[in-house]
């Protein structure tokens, strides 16, 4: 091995020049730092990094190229009564690794520490070496051909998000080659393309693609996190998605960028689910496989009373130090990256607040969203945020900044309880249905702000929602104690499978129902994959561990799968093609200038409009939205305004039918069109016409839409 040279402190990472690679990496509190080199048998050669300039550590070799594997040992105190747990026995990932070959093994010593004999025996650095049980990473050459990618660059309202897992959504496909299934190429293929595509969604919300690594936990049941929300590193895309067509290391980063720019051809925009909010390494019980051996102080949020504590919002035993310039550093450098390197569109922040944590509590101006709203590149792409953690203060529904959409927990519950468990608060439902400005209009955003969803990868899928009353979560080996209990779900009288037709026929209305509502109201909808298909994982509301087929997506459809398949598609075309159901800014609930109707009116069931004391009966479990086609809140780009048809949706969720008197729209036809009516899966029903003034049967539970025509 040749020298090593002085090199450079920026970038951080492995940065290959064509004749060598510059190492770089920060420690604030090391005492020094060896670069460790692998060969493909394991064997390991150290290369000390004397060089030290703004507390990174950094040294350039001739000849080290593309392929080569590479980790870290940093030596400094081990002392966690201070916050410090170097180890230099332990091989250590780079925080800024590109791409990473192998995967943890829990057999090897990934313990930086030891106990004594006997119950509370002190605790000391173990002098095991870690390295034969690491994942290397990989130095690589970041050169792609990207010819005319172009990024889609779909408008917030008109977007419609698709959250799905990259093996999960192929791994069974039919159609998608059988070495390419349940990988990136494999979701890059013509054939899960064209679903997709002929669903009517515009972008695709890929759960957790860095490269993760198992809990000790799940690894002794002998079972993996599948989901990925355990990151080991925040620049490589994990490389259990990788199809290995050929033998080069690092085949996953080529492969996720061909996956990008295939989907972008085909006009689907990439968000990604990533999770900056704790790391792989858990508490302070948890292995020694990178942060926490580089400079445990810098990155992680300790207890300010017991620094060898974690302060853990997250759940998953610790949390990311974001008051640290550092840490902040790394995940904004994270994203840069993504967004620049790998072309992605977006970003969905798992367990958002916890980044937003100040030393007392969640700050919405915290350095994080103030980084964000200044940087050219990041201001500019979809951010999500998952706005709760586990922290005091940690649900934070409303109060993200403006740039920011978030996934509305509000409308979640609000749908779920009023068509399956409870009567519906009608104020609370009417803000649901029309983008809830209740939560995002006082800071000046948009109903787009409002990512609605009813399902996601965390709890029941949409057909078990309406199949099970419980979580069934026993092939995850936690007894059923993991998972939560409150689904606000609904058996529709049988406990699961079932053959009778009773039971079935409600549990199709009702998931029509929750799919109408979610597609047809103001804002974002955000469909779990599966979904449009009825896709069950049997009751289990908890399937993070389940990387088989009780997660995959099943492609074999029955007769009803089909049908809700259509039914969703048929909805999403409504949605796509009506101004009406993506309004730009709020109902105001006035006329515009010149405009017969109020952009919105509320009605009671004999077609007059709704009064406070209606809105105040909690015995009422009807509400009636009329949408007027009149100024719809928008100009096209050759700045007319944008007219649309006239709208009534019905949502009437009790169990007794009523019967609606349609009224008479100034300047209109006579005559609507019902377009929707959840009691049949066919869009539009056949030839089924009413006139204004007529009364129309609308069965319980149920949901009617009906169309009036412009002139």
């Amino acid at each position: 091995m040749d020298r090593v040279r002085p090199g450079r402190s920026f970038p951080l990472g492995a940065t290959f020049d064509g004749h060598g690679t510059n190492f770089a990496l920060f420690s604030e509190h090391a005492e020094r730092v060896a670069l460790c080199l692998f060969d493909e048998h394991g064997r390991e050669t150290r290369a000390p990094l004397v060089e030290r300039h703004a507390n990174v550590w950094h040294g350039y070799l001739e000849g080290i190229a593309p392929g080569q594997r590479y980790g870290y040992r940093v030596f400094g105190p081990y002392a966690p009564h201070e916050g410090h747990r170097f180890n230099g026995n332990k091989v250590l990932v780079d925080p800024y690794a590109r791409a990473f070959e192998g995967k943890a093994d829990y057999q090897h010593s990934l313990f930086g520490f030891t106990r004594g004999e006997g119950i509370g025996g002190e605790e000391r650095p173990d002098s095991r070496d870690s390295a034969a049980g690491v994942p290397r990473c990989l130095v690589m050459d970041d050169r792609f051909d990207w010819g005319d990618d172009r990024p889609p660059h779909v408008p917030w309202h008109k977007t419609v998000l698709y959250e799905l897992h990259v093996k999960g959504f192929t791994m069974r496909h039919p159609e998608v080659p059988l070495a390419l299934r349940g990988t990136y190429a494999g979701l890059g293929s013509p054939a899960a393309i064209a679903h997709l595509v002929s669903l009517g969604i515009t972008s695709v919300e890929l759960m957790p693609v860095h490269e993760a690594m198992d809990e000790m936990s799940v690894a002794n049941r002998e079972l993996t996190n599948y989901w990925g929300y355990s990151t080991l590193g925040y620049f490589a895309p994990d490389q259990r998605f990788s199809a290995r067509r050929s033998r080069q290391p690092g085949e996953q980063v080529r492969e996720f960028k061909e996956m990008v720019k295939a989907l972008h051809a085909a006009g689907l925009e990439v968000v990604l689910d990533v999770v900056y909010n704790h790391t792989c390494e858990g508490d302070q019980n948890g292995p020694t496989v990178s942060f926490r051996g580089i400079d445990n102080r810098a990155y992680y949020r300790l207890r300010r009373g017991d620094p060898s504590l974690y302060e853990d919002f997250t759940g998953c035993g610790n949390t990311l130090n974001m008051l640290h310039p550092e840490a902040l550093k790394l995940v904004m450098d994270s994203l840069r990256y993504w967004a620049t390197e790998m072309h992605v569109d977006g970003f969905r922040f798992d367990l958002a607040p916890s980044l937003a944590r100040e030393v007392d509590g969640v700050d919405g101006l915290s350095a994080f969203f103030n980084i964000i709203h200044q940087d050219p590149i990041l201001s500019r792409v979809k951010l999500i945020a998952e706005p709760w953690d586990l922290g005091a203060g940690g649900y934070q529904v409303g109060n993200f900044p403006i740039l920011w959409a978030e996934w509305n927990g509000r409308f979640r519950d609000t749908v779920r309880r009023s068509w399956l468990s409870d009567p519906p608060r009608l104020a609370d439902l009417g803000y649901r249905l029309t983008g809830s400005s209740d939560l995002y209009q006082d800071d000046g955003r948009h109903p787009s702000a409002s990512i609605n969803f009813v399902t996601a990868h965390d709890g029941f899928t949409l057909r078990d929602l309406v199949s099970y009353a419980n979580k069934h979560n026993e092939a995850n080996g936690e007894e059923n104690r993991d998972g939560t209990d409150d689904n606000a779900s609904s058996s529709c009288g049988v406990e699961g499978e079932t053959d009778d037709e009773e039971v079935l026929e409600l549990r199709a209305r009702q998931t029509r129902n929750l799919l109408s509502t979610l597609i047809l109201s103001q804002g974002v909808p955000m469909l779990s994959s599966g979904d449009e298909m009825g896709h069950t994982q049997h009751g289990n509301n908890n399937a993070y561990c389940q990387d088989n087929e009780l997660s995959w997506i099943d492609w074999q459809l029955t007769g009803a799968d089909r049908t809700v398949f259509s039914f969703t598609r048929a909805l999403l075309a409504i949605r796509n093609m009506h101004p009406a159901f993506q309004r730009r800014h709020f109902f105001r609930g006035e006329r515009a200038a010149g405009a017969a109707l109020k952009d919105v009116t509320w009605l009671r069931e004999d077609g007059e409009e709704m009064t406070a004391a209606d809105w105040a009966d909690s015995k009422r479990t009807t509400l009636t939205m009329l949408i007027a086609g009149e100024g719809v809140d928008a100009l096209d780009d050759d700045g007319r305004e944008v007219t649309d048809d006239s709208f009534l949706v019905i949502v009437h969720s009790g169990g007794e039918p009523v019967d609606f008197r349609v009224p008479w729209l100034p300047h209109r036809p006579p005559e609507w069109k019902v377009l929707i009516d959840t009691v049949v899966a066919e869009v539009p029903p056949a030839s089924k016409m009413v006139q204004a003034g007529a009364l129309l049967p609308v069965h319980g539970r149920s949901l009617v839409v009906l169309l009036c025509k412009k002139e």
